[in-house]
C-alpha cells in the first residue's frame, strides 16, 4: 500500500505502535514492561548524593534505592530534593541518566520550568499563523509564573483553536503542579510516555491512522516485526548486512552478494547507508555501532560518508558520525532512547 499508516496495538500484552510507510515498517515503539529502566521523559523528586570527583557529575537517589546520574554537580546539595528528569534509556547495571533541565512535553506545546519566553517553531513561516499562535500563547501563559516558558510544536500548524489551547492549559497544569511538589523522599513524579503516547505525541500525521483491535493484523505488523527480529537484511541490489548487537556495540556487517563488479563494495555500502536509520529505529538499537563495511577504494570514502550524512540528517543531534577506524571499520555513536525490541520480545 502506498502512503504511510499508524496502527495501534499489542504485542505480547505490550502496548505498541507502527508507522508503516509504503508497505514499509519505518518505526516502531513497543512498551519495555515491567522491570524495565525508567523511560526518557519521566520526572523524579530525587534526592541530591554525593559528586563523583573526577566525573564532572554526581549520584542522586531515585526510589526504591536506585541511582541516577546527573553531568555537572553546580548547585547540588546533598540529601536535599530536586527535580530531575531522565534523558535516555540507561544501560544494564548503570545508574539512570537524568537532567535538571525539566520539559513538560505534549503534541503541541512544551511548557519549559527557569527558562522563560514565548517560542514557536521554526518551521511554521506564515504570518498569519504566526500571530495567530502567538495570541494562544500568550493567552495560555497569562498571569503564569514569570520563570515559566512556552514552546508552540511545528504540529500546532493547522490544528484548531481549542485544541491546542487545551495542550497548552494541561501541560501548564501539570508543570505547576509537579512544581509545588518539591519536597519529600524520592518519587517518581510523572512517568514516561508509552508506546501510544509517543505516536500521537511525536509522529506525523499519516494517511491512515487504525487503533481498532485488528490494527496490527490488518496491516501485517506482525510480519514486519519479524523482519525487524531477523538479522539478516537484504539491500537494494545484491548486497546484504546482518545487524547483531552485543553487550558492547552494535555489529554492522556488510556483504556484496553475488554482485562481482569492481563497484560492488560502494553500491552495497551505500545501500546500507540509506537503509541504517530505520533499521536501527525499528529494532530500537542505539550506543556504539561499528560498521564492517563491504571492501571500497579508500576514493571512495568520502561518497559513502556524504550518503550516510544525508541518511541521518533527518535523525536530529541523536546520533554521531564518529568515522574511520585504523582498521577501516566506521563507528557511530547514537543515544540510547528505547529498549531493544529484541529485548522487550523474546
Amino acid at each position: 500500500m502506498k502512503g504511510t499508516v499508524i496502527a495501534l496495538g499489542e504485542v505480547q500484552g505490550k502496548r505498541a505502535a507502527a508507522m508503516i510507510r509504503d508497505g514499509v515498517l519505518d518505526d516502531f515503539l513497543v512498551d519495555a514492561g515491567e522491570g524495565a529502566p525508567p523511560a526518557p521523559g519521566a520526572i523524579f523528586r530525587a534526592k541530591g548524593g554525593r559528586s563523583l570527583k573526577g566525573m564532572g557529575g554526581a549520584l542522586l537517589d531515585l526510589p526504591g534505592g536506585a541511582k541516577a546520574y546527573l553531568r555537572g554537580n553546580k548547585g547540588l546539595k546533598p540529601g536535599a530534593p530536586m527535580l530531575v528528569q531522565v534523558t535516555h534509556i540507561a544501560e544494564e547495571g548503570k545508574a539512570v541518566p537524568v537532567t535538571t533541565r525539566v520539559l513538560f512535553k505534549s503534541k503541541y506545546a512544551i511548557v519549559t520550568p527557569d527558562a522563560p519566553g514565548l517560542n514557536i517553531s521554526r518551521q511554521i513561516t506564515e504570518d498569519e499563523e504566526l500571530i495567530r499562535l502567538h495570541d494562544l500563547a500568550e493567552q495560555g501563559m497569562e498571569a503564569a509564573d514569570e520563570t515559566l516558558g512556552l514552546i508552540l510544536r511545528s504540529s500546532c500548524e493547522g490544528a484548531t483553536d481549542d485544541v491546542i489551547a487545551e495542550d497548552i492549559a494541561a501541560m501548564r497544569g501539570l508543570c505547576e503542579a509537579v512544581l509545588a511538589d518539591l519536597s519529600g523522599e524520592p518519587e517518581l513524579l510523572v512517568d514516561g510516555a508509552d508506546a501510544w503516547e509517543v505516536a500521537w505525541r511525536d509522529w506525523p500525521k499519516a494517511d491512515m491512522f487504525d487503533d481498532s483491535d485488528a490494527a496490527f493484523d490488518n496491516h501485517g505488523v506482525h510480519e514486519l516485526i519479524d523482519a525487524a527480529l531477523d538479522p539478516y537484511v537484504p539491500l537494494k541490489g545484491a548486497g546484504s548486512m546482518y545487524i547483531e548487537p552485543t553487550r558492547a556495540l552494535v555489529a554492522v556487517d556488510v556483504n556484496t552478494g553475488g554482485d562481482f563488479s569492481t563497484a560492488s563494495g560502494l553500491k552495497a555500502n551505500i545501500a546500507l547507508a540509506r537503509d541504517l536509520p530505520r533499521q536501527l529505529r525499528v529494532r530500537g538499537l542505539a550506543g556504539q555501532i561499528t560498521l564492517d563495511l563491504a571492501p571500497m577504494a579508500k576514493k571512495d570514502r568520502r561518497q559513502f560518508e556524504h550518503s550516510l550524512k544525508a541518511a541521518f540528517k533527518p535523525e536530529g543531534h541523536d546520533t554521531i558520525l564518529a568515522g574511520w577506524t585504523p582498521l577501516g571499520h566506521f563507528e557511530i555513536q547514537k543515544k540510547r532512547e528505547r529498549v531493544p525490541i529484541a529485548e522487550v520480545l523474546r
